[in-house]
C-alpha cells in the first residue's frame, strides 16, 4: 500500500468565515475525506490543521465538531512545532505581514489569502524574504479555479474570440447595514484602520484574473465612493464606515484589451451570479460568471436595429446564447488551489501563483486608489 505523507498546517484565521467556510471545511477538510491529494508516484498527501485564533472557546467548538485535537491560541507556538511545515494566514489583512514574516522565520512554507500585505513595498520585501529563505510560497487565488472563468479559459485557449476586443465586469451585492438585518461581511472590511476596502479586497483578484486570460494590466482610471458612511458592527454597535464600498475601474491591457470592472457592496443583484465577465472579440463573445458561461459566436450574432418606438418581440436578447457544456467535473476552486500547492511542497511541482502574482495584485490596488485620489490615470509601475 502507497505510503500517506502527513504534513502540519498551522491554519491562522479558521474562526473567521473564509478561513472557516473555504479553507478549513471546503478545502483541508474535503482533501481528507477523499483520502488525501494523490501524488503521480503513488502515495497521498494527509494534511493535519493546526487551528489558531484569538478566541479559545470558538477554536475548542471548530476542533470538536470536526473531530480535530490541535488548536492553540499561541501562534509562536504552533511554529515552533516540527511538524508543522506550512503556515497558512486567513486573519484579517492588518495583521498579515506581521505573521508571514514570522512563518518564514520560522523556516515554514507560506500560504495565504490576498492582499498579501496592506502595500506593495511590503508584499515585495515578502516575496524577496520568502526566496532568501527558500520557503515555498502562494497566494490564494481562487477565482482561477472557478467552473466559468475555467470555460472561459478553454474558449480563449480554443482561440473562440479572434481577435479580443474588450472585457466588461460586473461584481457585487449588498450588504446590509447591520441594523434591521445582519451584515454578511465582517465589519472591519468598512473601516479603514483594519484594512478595509473594496479596492484593496478585489483589484488583487482583478490583477491575476486579467493577467492570466487575458494580458498584464498597463493602466488603470478608478473612482472609488463610501456610499454608505453609517454601520453596525458585530455587537450592535454603529460606527462611521470610512473605507471605500464601491470602486468603478477602467484598465488598459497590453495588446489594446479594455477592461471596465465594476466592484460593489452597494448594489442590487440584476445578473445571474455574483460576478460575471462579458468578453467581446471579433469572432464571438462569452459571459462567465462562477458557474456558467454562456457563447454567441458572430455567425449566430442577431442584427438588432435601435427603435425605441416599438417593443421587442419574439426571443429576448438573452436568448440568443448557448451555454458553453461541463465537459470535465469541476471541483471547490479553493481546494483546487490548495491541492497544488501541497503538490507544490511535497512533489515539487510548478506553483506560479507566487508571493511575486500577489504582490502585483497590491500593486495594482495601490494604483487603483492613487487614480481615485488623484483623479487622474496610472500607469502601472509609476512612482
Amino acid at each position: 500500500m502507497a505510503a500517506r505523507r502527513s504534513i502540519g498546517i498551522v491554519v491562522n484565521g479558521v474562526t473567521g468565515r473564509m478561513g472557516y467556510r473555504q479553507h478549513l471545511v471546503r478545502s483541508l477538510l474535503a482533501i481528507r475525506e477523499q483520502g488525501g491529494v494523490p501524488l503521480a508516484g503513488g502515495g497521498h498527501i494527509w494534511p493535519e490543521p493546526i487551528l489558531v485564533g484569538r478566541d479559545p472557546d470558538k477554536l475548542a467548538a471548530i476542533a470538536a465538531q470536526h473531530g480535530l485535537t490541535e488548536w492553540t491560541t499561541d501562534l509562536d507556538a504552533a511554529l515552533a512545532r516540527p511538524d508543522a511545515e506550512i503556515y497558512f494566514d486567513a486573519q484579517v489583512t492588518s495583521q498579515r505581514e506581521k505573521a508571514i514574516r514570522q512563518a518564514i522565520t520560522a523556516g515554514k512554507h507560506v500560504y495565504t489569502e490576498k492582499p498579501l500585505a496592506e502595500s506593495s513595498a511590503a508584499s515585495l520585501e515578502l516575496a524577496e524574504l520568502a526566496t532568501a529563505a527558500g520557503v515555498r510560497n502562494g497566494v490564494v487565488q481562487d477565482k482561477l479555479f472557478l467552473p466559468g472563468l475555467r470555460k472561459l479559459k478553454r474558449l480563449i485557449d480554443g482561440g473562440f474570440f479572434g481577435q479580443i476586443l474588450s472585457v466588461r465586469g460586473e461584481f457585487g451585492y449588498w450588504v446590509f447595514e447591520g441594523d434591521w438585518q445582519v451584515a454578511q461581511r465582517p465589519s472591519w472590511n468598512y473601516r479603514l484602520a483594519d484594512g478595509g476596502g473594496i479596492v484593496m479586497d478585489m483589484f488583487p483578484h482583478w490583477n491575476y484574473v486579467l493577467e492570466e486570460l487575458f494580458g498584464n494590466v498597463r493602466t488603470v482610471q478608478a473612482t472609488t465612493a463610501t456610499h454608505i458612511t453609517k454601520r453596525v458592527d458585530e455587537r450592535g454597535e454603529e460606527y462611521t464606515a470610512d473605507a471605500d464600498d464601491a470602486a468603478y475601474a477602467i484598465f488598459e491591457l497590453e495588446g489594446g484589451i479594455v477592461a471596465q470592472l465594476n466592484s460593489s457592496w452597494t448594489v442590487r443583484v440584476n445578473r445571474d451570479e455574483l460576478v460575471e465577465f462579458q468578453v467581446d472579440g471579433t469572432h464571438g463573445s462569452a459571459v462567465a460568471g462562477l458557474r456558467g458561461c454562456k457563447i454567441q459566436h458572430r455567425a449566430t450574432t442577431p442584427k438588432p436595429v435601435w427603435n425605441p418606438d416599438l417593443p421587442l418581440t419574439g426571443k429576448s436578447f438573452r436568448d440568443e446564447w448557448a451555454e458553453v457544456p461541463d465537459n470535465e467535473e469541476f471541483d471547490n476552486g479553493f481546494k483546487v488551489q490548495w491541492e497544488a500547492f501541497l503538490r507544490h511542497v511535497v512533489a515539487g511541482e510548478v506553483f506560479h501563483w507566487d508571493f511575486s502574482s500577489g504582490a502585483r495584485g497590491v500593486r495594482l490596488a495601490e494604483a487603483g486608489l492613487q487614480s481615485a485620489r488623484e483623479g487622474r490615470r496610472i500607469t502601472i509601475g509609476e512612482a
